[in-house]
């Protein structure tokens, strides 16, 4: 799909000022989450622009938003790079998952119907296709789709903006990460988190999630530590 006709597709913010600039914002913050741009991977603002159809003007303040949320560091006006993983932004990382996103499923559980509920097995369907076929692109996608359809059924929206800008932050690291995985290392936690949300087992449910954030995080901690993308320096 062109990249114009993507951007076309995001639906904007529609209390942000710009609605174009939130556009692009969206786009690029689902790249991040998403792993589509790795660990060291520079950005040009120019081929940016270029590959959006817009001008650097608009590319820029949402790169400008991304350094803030701690996605992309700016070096200079020209060099802008998405940061290598350290071991204590990885541990800070994992910490603050596992505070926020048990707590965001818990508040989550009452506002569920039946109709979110049938989204997320489809999804979880779509993750299992994906682990099967080695289709990486796809299995991030679903699994950050999965866990957000859950947490977004909560009214809180700032909770919500917050799992958000920590996955902004490790997305680019996994993604590098289950490129190198064994599809049958992959544990499925969603399962539990679904038959919990069927039971409105609100503990169960945290633990489901909990569960699922240990078992990928530590994942890559294992088969990321000699990865490109992770530095040894903090």
């Amino acid at each position: 799909m062109p990249a114009r006709l993507l951007l076309d597709m995001v639906k904007p913010d529609p209390l942000a000022e710009d609605s174009l600039n939130a556009a692009i914002y969206a786009d690029l913050r689902q790249r991040l989450v998403t792993g589509r741009m790795a660990p060291g991977h520079e950005l040009s603002t120019r081929g940016l622009a270029a590959e959006l159809g817009v001008s650097q003007t608009p590319v820029r303040d949402a790169l400008s938003r991304l350094a803030a949320d701690g996605a992309v560091a700016i070096r200079t006006k020209r060099r802008i790079v998405v940061p290598l993983m350290t071991q204590e932004r990885f541990d800070d990382l994992l910490h603050c998952r596992l505070l926020l996103e048990p707590e965001a499923a818990e508040r989550a559980l009452e506002h569920i119907d039946a109709r979110r509920i049938a989204s997320l097995r489809e999804i979880d369907s779509a993750l299992d296709r994906a682990i099967a076929t080695r289709d990486a692109d796809s299995y991030m996608r679903n699994n950050h789709a999965f866990h957000f359809t859950l947490y977004r059924a909560q009214p809180g929206a700032t909770l919500t903006q917050l799992i958000e800008t920590l996955w902004l932050q490790f997305g680019p690291f996994m993604r590098l990460v289950y490129d190198r995985l064994d599809a049958a290392h992959l544990n499925d936690q969603h399962q539990a988190a679904l038959a919990a949300i069927a039971a409105r087992d609100a503990k169960a449910l945290r633990t489901a999630i909990a569960a699922d954030i240990g078992d990928g995080m530590g994942l890559i901690r294992r088969a990321g530590l000699a990865a490109e993308g992770f530095s040894a320096a903090t």
